[in-house]
């Protein structure tokens, strides 16, 4: 086998992966649009009926809903990576493959459970993916805590 043909198979099998991968990462997004649409109503419907900025406790329990939404769809979001491992015959029970799917989407990187070459790529691209959603997780609390603050007291708003 020529150099040219191997290098292009090659490729054409890092293709399949990727690809795969991508229609996770796409269920992951999905999933996080649809929390933070649902926070974002939530934090507005509470504002409405003058819960946020009313009280420090007020304020803690909605940021901990909005925590609470988040944590839900950062697991829903490891669960849809466990399945695609599962799909693609890398692990037979749910439970190993959305250990190995925690491990990856928070970085963590044990190192315990390995793939298979043609599916050890989607380790580093959920690794990424999760990375991507924990700074949206954050991004989205950063702003419920600055409106709440910007609701609270008079002196932080514009």
């Amino acid at each position: 086998m020529s150099p040219t043909i191997s290098t292009q198979a090659q490729g054409i099998a890092l293709l399949i992966p990727l690809t795969v991968g991508t229609s996770a990462v796409f269920c992951t997004i999905l999933i996080h649009a649809l929390v933070l649409s649902t926070a974002v109503n939530f934090v507005r419907r509470e504002r409405r009926l003058a819960h946020a900025g009313v009280s420090f406790w007020f304020d803690v329990v909605i940021v901990a809903l909005v925590i609470c939404f988040a944590l839900a769809a950062h697991l829903a979001e490891i669960a849809v990576w466990a399945l695609l491992f599962m799909v693609c015959g890398e692990f037979s029970d749910f439970e190993t493959a959305y250990y190995h799917s925690a491990v990856n989407y928070t970085t963590l990187g044990y190192g315990d459970l390995i793939m298979t070459p043609p599916w050890r790529v989607l380790g580093p691209l959920e690794a990424a993916n999760g990375m991507l959603m924990f700074g949206v997780t954050t991004a989205l609390v950063f702003a419920v805590i600055q409106r709440l603050l910007h609701s609270r007291f008079v002196d932080l708003r514009d």
